[in-house]
């Protein structure tokens, strides 16, 4: 019978060989491109295997969860971790206590409680600025235009650090064209605050769209993980 860790060790080594893949098609350094496995709904076992695998960095996207899952690491230090959810400003400060990067930040409400909760917790916070790239109620993000004045409110924060946009890509489009607007918006930003140079893009899906249009942190959960255990 496959262990976990094996199963894990497989389907982490298919993904490498697809970003890997879909690098060399693009003409990049794979070395360019960070794994941040997605582990929302599993537990921290898995996150301690993969760790073992030479995983660095992991995305959670439900608060509760995820601050109770950070404290069982056995190997907390190894690994960063990367708020990905949909972020209320009440929960802020709490994710500020745990999380190394923040990638869903799409209003300055959010940059007020994140600065506010970072600094009380004596933390340094990189922060990513979440772009929506259609107009789809629910999932979050800000609308282009509005990014460059949330970047630099950011930058003007005491404990927080830009690092660059985040975006999912829009269901039912073309992924390759929405991770280039990504882009694009990517590009405006760094030209005030050069080293805002990350792009978090691309899903287990759609990874080697957003390789190829300049993605440097891929958030794959379903192609490691398999499909999320019943919450029931």
């Amino acid at each position: 019978m496959t262990s976990r860790r094996d199963e894990l060790a497989t389907r982490l080594g298919e993904v490498r060989a697809r970003i890997e893949r879909a690098a060399t098609t693009a003409g990049r350094d794979v070395d360019e491109v960070e794994l941040v496995v997605v582990t929302k709904y599993f537990p921290a076992t898995d996150v301690d295997h993969l760790v073992d695998l030479g995983v660095r960095h992991i995305g959670e996207n439900k608060d509760q969860e995820a601050g109770a899952k950070v404290v069982d690491l056995a190997r907390r230090d190894d690994v960063t971790v990367h708020f990905i959810g949909q972020l209320q400003s009440n929960k802020a400060a709490h994710v500020a206590a745990y999380a190394d990067v923040v990638q869903s930040v799409d209003r300055a409400k959010i940059v007020t409680a994140l600065d506010r909760g970072a600094q009380r917790h004596g933390r340094r916070l990189d922060v990513l600025l979440q772009v929506a790239l259609d107009d789809e109620e629910g999932r979050g993000g800000a609308r282009p235009d509005d990014v460059p004045a949330l970047a630099d409110l950011v930058a003007q924060a005491e404990a927080l650090r830009l690092r660059g946009v985040m975006a999912v890509a829009p269901l039912g489009g073309d992924p390759r064209r929405a991770f280039a607007r990504l882009r694009e918006v990517a590009d405006g930003i760094r030209a005030g605050h050069p080293d805002a140079t990350w792009i978090s893009a691309g899903m287990s899906a759609d990874l080697e769209d957003a390789v190829a249009e300049g993605a440097t942190h891929l958030r794959v959960g379903t192609a490691i993980l398999g499909t999320r255990p019943s919450l029931g």
